[in-house]
């Protein structure tokens, strides 16, 4: 009788462990059903990262000029470092100028700018460009593309690896549309700079050589900016292999999305398949900022060489929802203690302000101290007495 219970507890116990298969089917269906051509895709809300939808978004896939995306954000990296400028002049290579495929045909020997060469690629795709951008940072091509992969790294991007800065097929250059995702979010919130360039419809460049000066114009791939009123970039890529590819941006009512999408058949299918990502995207999504944050008091600060602290907040909330939630009815409570003793160190934390829903919480920053203050010394208690002294005189 022993045997037979606990033979059935076991089976009991094993029949209520989640099957992954099931549990994967479960999270699926819980997705409308989007006709979408592209056999890999992700949809993102930029400013928390939140996935809003997703289709094999791990398969790893060659990712043709999409690629440029890390290679951007390498380059505003670069530039936020103070190790180049926009007006840096670049001279261009033999290997650069050699590159086959999208290109603004870049001589050897050429001097263009820093910005001249980022409208190059952000505009027109251009893999000249950027292997002479790869080169001015990094010293060679090889190197950039070290640093690449570890930037991948970093942002965990698990189904990255990089052979190359501009997306010619290569063997093991691969991504994944969730990782495209991770990478566009990357360049587009940290350096918001780059939708000033891949916005741009149509531009000239000036090709200076030793035959003399010529005009060169540029032209967006990204035609989705012509037929989607909330675009805002961000990157195209085709190869035979890696077929039409997208990392498309956009913005509406103060919600930014990223759309991915990767493999699609044609041209087409790819814009329709963004145009369907989305606008579910922004039928679904509303953001929550605390526009108003409260004034922060100062607190009393014991046995300290001041008597009170300034505070700050540590950042701003955001939320975002995709239940159709009434965020007008979002509640806060701060939390601070009246008085603090000293040693208070500058950017501790001294509290929190929470954020509700109802009784739902849907987050909380940290409130921090806005200066050091010491434990106060005998001689700083003598000239505290003095001072009320002399004031009471």
């Amino acid at each position: 009788m022993k045997r037979f219970i606990s033979a059935f507890l076991a089976l009991v116990l094993f029949a209520a462990i989640p099957c992954p298969a099931h549990a994967k089917k479960k999270a699926e269906a819980s997705q409308p059903s989007l006709d979408l051509s592209s056999p890999s895709v992700l949809l993102m809300e930029a400013e928390t990262g939140t996935i809003l939808y997703q289709k094999k978004e791990h398969t790893a896939r060659p990712p043709a000029s999409v690629t440029k995306v890390m290679t951007l954000c390498l380059i505003f990296d670069a530039i936020e470092k103070k190790q180049i400028a926009l007006t840096d002049e670049v001279t261009v290579s033999e290997h650069a100028a050699s590159m086959g495929g999208s290109q603004v045909f870049l001589e050897p020997g050429e001097v263009q700018t820093v910005e001249t060469l980022i409208k190059c690629i952000s505009i027109a795709s251009a893999n000249d460009a950027c292997v002479a951008m790869a080169e001015f940072i990094s010293g060679n091509e090889e190197e950039f593309v070290a640093q690449m992969n570890e930037k991948a790294a970093s942002l965990g991007m698990e189904d990255t690896h990089f052979v190359n800065c501009c997306g010619l097929s290569a063997n093991g250059h691969v991504t994944s549309a969730y990782d495209i995702a991770l990478m566009a979010r990357e360049l587009s919130i940290r350096h918001p700079k780059i939708h000033d360039y891949c916005t741009i419809w149509m531009d000239t460049i000036i090709h200076r050589t030793k035959r003399g000066d010529s005009e060169f114009g540029l032209a967006n791939t990204n035609k989705l900016l012509k037929q989607y009123p909330y675009a805002t970039g961000l990157k195209t890529g085709y190869t035979a292999a890696a077929k039409y590819c997208l990392a498309a941006t956009a913005e509406k009512d103060g919600v930014k999305l990223i759309a991915v999408l990767m493999a699609a058949p044609d041209i087409k299918s790819r814009t329709a398949d963004a145009q369907t990502l989305l606008n579910y995207g922004f039928s679904v999504c509303r953001v929550y900022k605390d526009e108003n944050p409260a004034p922060l008091p100062e607190i009393t600060v014991k046995k300290g060489e001041k008597d009170s602290v300034a505070l700050f907040y540590e950042s701003d909330l955001s939320y975002v929802s995709t239940s159709g939630e009434d965020l007008s009815n979002v509640t806060k409570k701060v939390r601070l203690p009246k008085s603090v003793t000293a040693p208070v160190k500058q950017g501790d934390t001294a509290g929190t302000v929470t954020y509700y829903l109802d009784k739902k919480e849907l987050g909380h920053i940290n409130i921090l101290y806005a200066e050091s203050i010491k434990h106060a010394a005998f001689a700083d208690y003598f000239l505290s007495l003095l001072q009320k002294l002399f004031l009471l005189a």
